[in-house]
């Protein structure tokens, strides 16, 4: 296989791309040099590929319609049965379709890649299969994965289960749904601004963003590597501690696992809360858009943890209020040049890279104009920036979140957990379909003061609901220091076993 070699026209094009200045003895010159160079890629051309064995058979699955997708939140059914045996045996799972499954289709809430189908499965997908899991189907997700709600995908809109009509959360939006509405077990959501947890609020499950890097993100779509967790979303404690175990561990594919440490999470579900010191952030409290029986109702959490045996107290971490400012420069310029602009690989890491995805997302360029106000919006600031600043912004945001970090490891290293609403607000009404661009945009952005930070600074994180209003769920965020998801799970089954949140 031959790869194409430019001819004297598209080498001055290109040259010029690059800012430089050729004559036409230049160029005749160049292609005669690179033709070595190009020898190398003929080489590389004619390789296949290497890429991990797909070990499960499949079908491609159809898309559901009517009532059998009420809600909007499927993308695909399937089936996929995994071994016969194993800690997930019997448990059917639901992929957020960002997640590759070889075989099945794949769009990550987008026009631009509709009718991509994977040719490889993702780690945490062969790891659910190995362990007995029974795959059955793709959840929609956000367009490309920017939205908070559940507004903005080009299949439209996911309902939330606990009230149609009202959003799901995103970007994780259908697997929250499909969890909510109990159509299946367990669910994997993708976070990088709070895409876990901001759905595990709004539908009332649970969701862990796990410590970066814990969970490989191996064969999943990025946005921005220092962002990006994937993790388990459930309708109970004990079966997130248990996904949670069999997704947990190093791949040796993914740049982001470094000092991975794992713990067998189910363990820690009966160790209770007597002795734990739990620090209440002020600064996630009271914010513009918070509503008052959030906060009235997340306080409330933190009592019965005290009841239960806790240490509870209230404390200051000013540097929280900043948090989503630092992560605003990392995700806008990092996913357009990752994302977008590196056709979803981007370069210099070392891993599993999928050139399948990688082709058929780099169409986007040709429809840019199909892209959902969201991104199109996160774009336009993020390459003015890079374009007019250098990065400069972006480098000084990843700076900082150092300092982030520390601020929350100072407060970690007198507390075991911190504690604060997930979000400030419950779900808010879908937008409607001649909604105005500023009001479909502040419904994608407007509740992730809470969440982001933790995406900067790594550290996991754990949506538990905690009580309802006006029919809509209420929830709490439990943060623990690297690596001590067992810490946040001993909290969070003991709430569970408190009693039922929605009476709370």
């Amino acid at each position: 296989m031959t790869v194409k070699r430019p001819t004297a026209e598209l080498l001055r094009s290109v040259a010029e791309d690059l800012g430089m200045s050729v004559s036409d003895a230049d160029i005749a010159s160049y292609l005669a040099i690179m033709q070595a160079n190009f020898a190398a890629y003929d080489v590389v051309a004619a390789m296949p590929d290497y890429l991990p064995m797909v070990k499960y058979p499949r079908t491609p699955g159809y898309k559901p319609e009517g009532e059998e997708n009420k809600y909007n939140a499927w993308y695909v059914k399937t089936r996929i049965e995994g071994a016969p045996a194993g800690k997930l045996s019997g448990k059917t799972v639901v992929l957020k379709d960002n997640i590759c499954l070889a075989g099945v289709p794949m769009m990550n809430g987008a026009s631009t890649l509709e009718g991509y189908t994977p040719d490889v499965d993702a780690t945490i997908v062969t790891r659910i299969l190995d362990a007995g899991g029974t795959i059955v189907g793709k959840a929609h997700c956000e367009y490309f994965c920017f939205s908070g709600g559940s507004h903005t995908s080009a299949a439209g809109p996911v309902h939330n289960p606990r009230k149609p009509g009202y959003s799901a959360g995103g970007s994780s939006s259908g697997s929250a749904a499909l969890l909510a509405a109990g159509e299946v077990d367990m669910a994997i959501g993708g976070d990088q601004g709070g895409s876990i947890r901001i759905p595990a609020a709004y539908c009332g499950v649970y969701g862990m963003k796990p410590t970066h890097g814990l969970v490989p993100y191996t064969g999943i779509m990025p946005i921005e590597i220092t962002l990006d967790h994937t993790g388990p979303m459930t309708r109970n404690v004990d079966d997130n501690a248990l996904l949670l175990e069999v997704l947990a561990g190093e791949d040796g594919l993914d740049p982001r696992q470094y000092n991975v440490k794992t713990e067998p999470y189910t363990q820690a579900l009966d160790g209770g809360v007597k002795g734990l010191r739990i620090g209440v952030v002020k600064e996630s409290f009271g914010l513009p858009n918070s509503e008052p029986d959030v906060d009235v109702k997340v306080k409330k959490a933190a009592s019965t943890l005290r009841d239960l045996g806790a240490t509870v107290s209230d404390i200051s971490v000013p540097m929280h209020s900043v948090g989503l400012a630092i992560w605003n420069p990392i995700i806008l310029e990092g996913a357009t040049e990752l994302m977008m602009r590196g056709n979803g690989m981007g370069t210099n890491w070392r891993g599993l890279y999928t050139t399948s995805l990688l082709n058929a997302h780099s169409q986007w360029k040709h429809r840019a104009d199909e892209l959902s106000d969201t991104l199109k919006i996160s774009m336009l600031v993020g390459h003015y920036f890079v374009k007019h600043y250098r990065g400069h912004f972006y480098a000084k945001a990843q700076n900082l979140s150092r300092r982030l970090r520390a601020a929350y490891d100072a407060a970690l290293s007198q507390h075991d957990l911190l504690l604060m609403p997930t979000l400030p607000l419950k779900a808010t009404p879908l937008p409607p379909a001649d909604a105005s661009r500023e009001l479909y945009v502040q419904r994608a952005f407007e509740m992730a003061a809470n969440t982001a930070p933790f995406d900067v600074t790594g550290h996991p994180a754990m949506s538990i609901p905690c009580g309802i209003g006006d029919g809509l769920p209420i929830a709490f965020m439990l943060v623990g220091k690297h690596y001590d998801e067992s810490t946040i799970y001993r909290a969070a089954a003991a709430f569970e076993k408190a009693g039922d949140w929605t009476t709370m």
